[in-house]
């Protein structure tokens, strides 16, 4: 079973492989990704220190940054909310 998924595991990595490499974008996609995690970080730190909302903080962890990553400036907010319904 383990010999299995391992092939799988490999199978799938140069499957991956080989759509990354034979696009002609190249890397500009991890340009597109840094400028993301960028804006997600400055979005969740525009909320802990603009002093709108000083019981809120929102704390700068994986989670946190892929909730904003996938939902963008919505993930914020939702964040926000889901901190606020807690305290």
């Amino acid at each position: 079973m383990r010999l299995v998924l391992a092939g799988i595991l490999i199978v799938s990595l140069i499957l991956l492989l080989y759509i990354v490499f034979s696009r002609k974008a190249g890397f500009a996609w991890l340009t597109r990704l840094g400028l993301h995690v960028v804006l997600a970080a400055l979005g969740i730190y525009l909320i802990n220190f603009s002093g709108l909302l000083t019981e809120v903080y929102i704390p700068l962890n994986p989670v946190t940054m892929s909730t904003v990553l996938l939902l963008g400036l919505p993930g914020v907010v939702l964040l926000l909310a889901l901190k606020l319904a807690i305290i």
